[in-house]
């Protein structure tokens, strides 16, 4: 009998790792936008060198909240403090679970009185959902999911466009559309600009360090806004960024995008899984990685474990706020950045053209994630593990191979440590994975965000370890 719910799902396959770690999702799409519009090394380097047109229109989950609840809802849900929350202020919101682990994470733009709309990942959106359906919460709310990955030439429609104007050239290109100067709001306050005749929302973001902003409007104006950007911004530099370099950026920015959702076990958790269907990113996501355990709670992270340790607030009562309370900060991992050594990294790329050599696990670029959720073993030199490397890929602004990971608290920026690099016996049965052989990669441990520009200009607590 086919399951009807996560919950099922599970009872079926038996052990929740395996099942993961095999899944037969498929590479995981930044679905609709072209994969490059000039190539994604020129576009890795406008972000930091002119400016770039980012099209977020299509990957993220779009959830309107709406209501008298609606604040309640976020703030029962969320370790972050609502003090001083306004309207037209966004917010990052990181939901747990009631045993203190992250569930995702994304943006929560609060954009009239009562209404609010959610930007991210399917993780933390399926969490309000299930909470705003259960929980008695007087509110509305309203799924926009993100477009499929592989629509196979039909239609796709989405309810409102959204893009971001990044990099140092940004708020030249910004001005000019406006038709003359336009206020530096602080950083996540929301205000509107013009566009070519239109009005539309604006959140003041420097996703890529310099002053930026992220625009939206409803859908069927998309075409005429990108037009207009573009031609804006030629005497600035401006080119379209595609989907292939898109999600690189955080390789330089420092936000670790797809932890796994820490759901899959607890009794207070059951409902949850019950109400998550068969066919839910909970339960066709998947797991790679040189990390194998037989228990799947040893892949849960805390806040502080994925740099979020300053959102934490004891302010307000929220689910698993007694599980935080009982964790020292101080004893936490951390995250930081790992620049990979250059000699072991010609190594996996010259196994490519070594038909009677060792063949490593294929790293991509400029991203080499090949599952949902990324973890790769972090050794010591003992051989101890000391972490997870969790988001894995190139910079071609850096000319560095570089990683995501949260390692343990003692260990110093500076320190070289081991990624394991490549799956056991092999590789697992996921799609995504070629057969080869693990090698060990150096690493230097270095800050977050990894970007000097980024790191210097970041607001405290958004991406930064500090």
């Amino acid at each position: 009998m086919a399951a009807k719910n996560l919950e099922e799902v599970i009872q079926q396959n038996g052990n929740v790792v395996e099942m993961l770690r095999n899944s037969q999702l498929g590479a995981y799409v930044y679905p609709v936008v072209a994969p490059e519009f000039s190539n994604w090394r020129s576009e890795q380097w406008a972000w930091q060198h002119s400016a770039v047109l980012f099209d977020q229109s299509h990957h993220m989950v779009n959830l309107y909240i709406r209501g008298k609840d609606a604040l309640k809802l976020l703030s029962d849900t969320m370790i972050n403090s609502p003090k001083g929350w306004t309207v037209n202020k966004a917010k990052q919101y990181v939901p747990t679970t009631p045993y203190g682990h992250v569930i995702g994470d994304g943006i929560i733009f609060w954009e009239e009185e009562e209404s609010f709309t959610y930007v991210g990942r399917a993780p933390a959106s399926n969490w309000l959902r299930y909470h705003a359906a259960t929980g008695g919460y007087d509110c509305e709310i309203e799924l926009d999911d993100r477009s499929p990955m592989r629509p196979m030439g039909k239609p796709v429609r989405r309810k409102e466009w959204r893009f971001q104007i990044q990099g140092p050239n940004a708020w030249a290109v910004i001005e000019k559309l406006h038709g003359g100067p336009l206020e530096q709001l602080k950083f996540f306050n929301m205000s509107t600009m013009n566009i070519a005749g239109k009005t539309v929302r604006t959140l003041r973001h420097g996703m890529s360090g310099a002053p930026g902003l992220e625009i939206w409007g409803p859908y069927d104006e998309q075409e005429e806004i990108r037009a207009a950007i573009l031609e804006a911004g030629k005497e600035f530099g401006l080119i379209a960024c595609g989907s292939r370099a898109y999600p690189s950026n955080t390789l330089e920015s420092g936000w670790i995008p797809s932890p796994l959702p820490a759901i899959y076990t607890g009794e207070k958790l059951k409902g949850f899984r019950e109400w998550l269907a068969a066919d839910s990113y909970e339960a066709t996501g998947s797991i790679g990685g040189s990390f194998v355990s037989d228990n799947i709670e040893d892949y849960y992270l805390n806040p502080w474990e994925l740099g979020y340790g300053n959102f934490v607030k004891f302010d307000h009562d929220f689910h698993g706020r007694e599980a935080l309370e009982a964790l020292n900060p101080a004893e936490q991992r951390k995250k930081v950045t790992l620049a990979w050594n250059p000699e072991d990294m010609a190594k996996i790329m010259a196994s490519l053209f070594n038909p009677d050599g060792d063949q490593y696990k294929f790293f991509d670029t400029p991203l080499a994630n090949y599952a949902s959720s990324n973890y790769d073993r972090v050794v010591d030199a003992g051989g101890k593990t000391v972490g997870f490397s969790m988001f894995t890929g190139y910079s071609y602004n850096e000319k560095q191979a570089l990683s995501l990971a949260t390692i343990d608290p003692e260990i110093p920026v500076g320190t070289e440590l081991r990624v394991v690099w490549g799956e056991e016996n092999g590789g697992t049965r996921k799609t995504t994975v070629e057969p080869h052989k693990q090698i060990e990669v150096r690493a230097i441990v270095s800050p977050v965000p990894y970007s000097r520009v980024a790191r210097e200009n970041y607001a405290e607590g958004w991406r930064t370890a500090r």
